[in-house]
């Protein structure tokens, strides 16, 4: 394990240079593309007066990506933790809030797990993802329950209206990974599809440490298979439909969590499980009148899981959420939109463990008016939830931004927001605390950023008070189980740069975290488990002809992986060397070393994380 790295250089590089555009042209990075996931409306990045991350599916390429928690953890304010390599269960912390603070949608639809609170990112797709907007600070005002520390969106592939074009890709690397993808898109004037389909296998590493508890000798292997199909038409009279099917099926081998013999009478060995995330939906936007816009959407996600250890049937848990939603924006005048929507979702759970309840309903009821005026401008919300667990909560938030010249920008924002407990939480047998209250939350924020000719910049602080916190309590059960036992106060900065240097494009960022346990239980004082302090990522790219070259460090902080803090992990750092060569404008081959000096480190406590490997790719896109 390597020692725990010193953030002051890193920190010095990030304010003394410049960075980013996630482009391969040697341009500035413009901020004029539309963003919804802030809004839930259409508005330009610049226009966005919360902290907004948007990953394009350049940039994706660009980098070499090979999953969605590689993409997030280089996300300011974003810690991931991971038990053990590709497929194998990853957590998102955002902002310091819980792993399950964080509202997750694909194409619109709320998707994750009712049973866990959870979303299974290890096993989405990347191929097939065009483009993930990271939200960072409460959206319950706007979303409801979960979204305490920010609100991520995921969107597949759309096809644009200029024809027929197929891409392809295809990849072999270190641990016998195989990779491959292939989908057609097209359209003409009116209408337009995107079709994908996206595989891999990999022996992987062993997901535990040699001498930990049970600790297997072998490698714990994981495979993918995905597809997803996405359409859309508009009508001559303004009517605009789309449409979103997607599936994504992983078998992943671990080493089981018991070998005492109490939960798996065989041992507990040998153990793996079958998982399947499926998502539906559709949208329909038109406008009864000229300053009216009224969009409908309603679908279906599905989190299912199968487990089976010493080669016997171990356990099933089924979770599906349906929801639909009413949005009506009013454009009171031009740069003033008021918006009013409603919000329906139902949970349920089925599982060989029998749960005391296993459906719930939530309705949300929600208004916020967007509105400008000379140098100003704001954004205020309002929302009730009527859980049918938990009763009302209301929450709201208010942000304001002032252009203090043309080229700099102050704002402030404070948001409130909550988390109802999952059905794990409440009522797993012998764990669930059905006495459980929801998580609430609130949020102060202040920001200043600037966007110059060279490049742009932004720096943002932000404290949040998290009250009833959700925590393992020892005398709950028989074994121990949640609790609100808790208060939490996590302060943060994060710092953003980016622009050219030398020739090449830089993208680089920071964030500085103290999470700290409030309750007034034996941990107070202590800080939140598994969330790193100090974040730090730098990519710096260039294109030389047909020759691309590029390079990414991301170094992380020491954390505990406890409440009582007595599990420390050391900090990191790891440094990716990626190239591409050019062989037409439409094909391309790539190559990429990940953890250069194999750095030996841990984001969960005994778990491995993957030393140096090695991956080669080809890849073809039609123009």
């Amino acid at each position: 394990m390597i020692r725990k790295p010193s953030f002051r250089p890193a920190a010095f590089a990030l304010l003394g240079s410049s960075c980013i555009s996630p482009f391969l042209a040697a341009e500035p990075l413009t901020l004029d593309e539309q963003v919804i996931t802030a809004t839930r409306s259409e508005q330009p990045v610049r226009a966005s007066l919360a902290p907004t991350t948007v990953i394009e599916r350049e940039e994706i390429e660009r980098t070499q990506a090979r999953s969605v928690p590689e993409l997030l953890k280089k996300v300011p304010g974003v810690s991931v933790s991971n038990n053990g390599g590709p497929g194998k269960n990853t957590t998102v912390f955002l902002r310091g809030s819980e792993s399950d603070h964080v509202l997750v949608l694909i194409d619109g639809i709320k998707v994750g797990s009712v049973s866990a609170g959870l979303t299974a990112f290890q096993d989405l797709p990347v191929e097939l993802i065009e483009r993930i907007e990271v939200v960072r600070g409460p959206r319950s005002s706007l979303y409801g329950s979960e979204a305490i520390g920010g609100v991520i969106q995921i969107f597949t592939r759309k096809g644009d209206k200029q024809g027929l074009k197929p891409w392809f890709s295809a990849g072999y690397g270190t641990h016998d990974n195989r990779e491959g993808g292939a989908g057609l898109s097209g359209g003409d004037g009116k209408g337009w599809f995107s079709l994908g389909v996206s595989s891999q296998d990999t022996d992987g590493i062993n997901s535990r440490r040699q001498g930990s508890a049970y600790y297997e000798t072998d490698a714990d292997g994981y495979r993918n298979h995905s597809g997803s199909l996405r359409a859309g038409y508009q009508f001559d009279n303004g009517l605009e439909l789309d449409g979103t099917l997607m599936q994504a099926r992983g078998h992943n081998d671990y080493d089981d969590i018991d070998t005492s013999g109490f939960l798996h009478p065989a041992g507990g060995h040998n153990a793996n499980a079958d998982n399947r995330q499926e998502l539906a939906g559709g949208r329909a936007r038109f406008s009864p009148l000229d300053p009216w816009k009224v969009t409908l959407q309603a679908g279906r996600s599905e989190d299912k899981a199968k487990s089976w250890v010493d080669g016997a049937f171990d356990a099933r848990f089924d979770s599906q959420r349906d929801s639909a939603s009413w949005l009506n924006d009013l454009t009171l005048a031009e740069g003033h939109v008021l918006t009013l929507g409603y919000d329906w979702q139902q949970d349920e759970v089925s599982s060989s463990t029998v749960f005391d309840k296993d459906a719930r309903i939530n309705e949300g009821w929600f208004a916020q008016y967007i509105g400008e005026a000379g140098r100003q401008d704001w954004q205020l919300s309002l929302r009730r939830d009527d859980n049918e667990q938990f009763g009302n909560h209301d929450t709201g938030s208010a942000a304001w931004g002032y252009a203090l010249t043309d080229e700099l920008r102050f704002s402030l924002s404070y948001g409130t927001a909550f988390k109802a407990p999952s059905f794990n939480e409440l009522y797993f047998p012998g764990y669930g605390n059905p006495g459980l209250d929801a998580e609430t939350s609130e949020s102060f924020e202040v920001g200043l950023s600037g966007m110059h000719d060279w490049g742009h910049w932004s720096v943002n602080a932000f404290r949040t008070n998290v009250d009833d916190l959700i925590a393992f309590d020892s005398t709950i059960g028989v074994w121990g189980g949640p609790n609100n036992i808790g208060k939490a106060r996590i302060d943060g900065l994060e710092l953003v740069l980016g622009s050219q240097w030398l020739g090449w494009d830089w993208n680089a960022n920071a964030s500085f975290l103290d999470g700290e346990n409030r309750g007034d239980d034996a941990n107070r004082g202590n800080e939140l488990p598994r969330r790193a302090r100090q974040v730090f990522n730098l990519d710096v790219d260039r294109r030389f002809g047909q020759i691309g070259l590029g390079a990414t460090v991301h170094a992380e902080g020491r954390r505990y992986d406890d409440l009582a803090n007595t599990e420390r992990m050391a900090g990191y750092a790891t440094l990716d060397l990626r190239g591409e060569y050019w062989l037409t404008e439409e094909w391309r081959l790539q190559a990429r070393v990940t953890n250069l000096f194999d750095a030996d480190y841990e984001t969960a406590l005994d778990y491995n994380e993957p030393g140096q490997a090695v991956f080669f790719s080809v890849r073809y896109q039609a123009l």
